[in-house]
């Protein structure tokens, strides 16, 4: 059985600390796409760091419209399960596996972190069930480049 994947390879940019003010601490990834033609929303999937090490994730993929609407920067957010570290300025390659639901606005942190929890749950459940051996070589790409990839 095929499976499809999107990857994006970019390095891990700081941004407003949002996440990790909420409990979720994200690594920041600029898209060059910011059309929103592909891949937006809530993503499980893997990242594979700089040393080789693959990390479950659960990632977002958006312009982030509970804090800036149809004005924000489209990115890439992942927010690396059990992980503690700092990842700032490293090249990471993103794995997006599992499409879980589309970008939402919220009306309040609390519902967003709610959301953000059952993100979390489902994500753990798909990388759990598609380990990192069975991902897609990556290929090259241009630093925030969304590619279509086959398994």
């Amino acid at each position: 059985m095929t499976s499809e994947y999107f990857v994006v390879r970019g390095t891990v940019e700081h941004g407003d600390e949002r996440g990790r003010e909420l409990g979720f601490p994200t690594a920041n990834i600029a898209l060059r796409d910011q059309s929103g033609s592909i891949g937006d929303g809530v993503w499980a999937g893997w990242v594979r760091r700089a040393d080789g090490t693959h990390l479950p994730a659960a990632i977002s993929v958006g312009r982030r419209p509970t804090y800036y609407g149809a004005d924000g920067y489209r990115l890439l957010e992942a927010h690396i399960l059990d992980f503690k570290g700092d990842l700032y300025d490293e090249t990471l390659v993103v794995w997006l596996g599992a499409h879980l639901r589309e970008q939402q606005k919220y009306s309040s942190a609390e519902d967003l972190i709610t959301a953000l929890k059952n993100d979390i749950a489902a994500a753990t459940q798909w990388t759990a069930a598609h380990p990192a051996a069975s991902l897609p070589a990556a290929g090259e790409s241009e630093l925030g480049e969304v590619r279509r990839v086959e398994a």
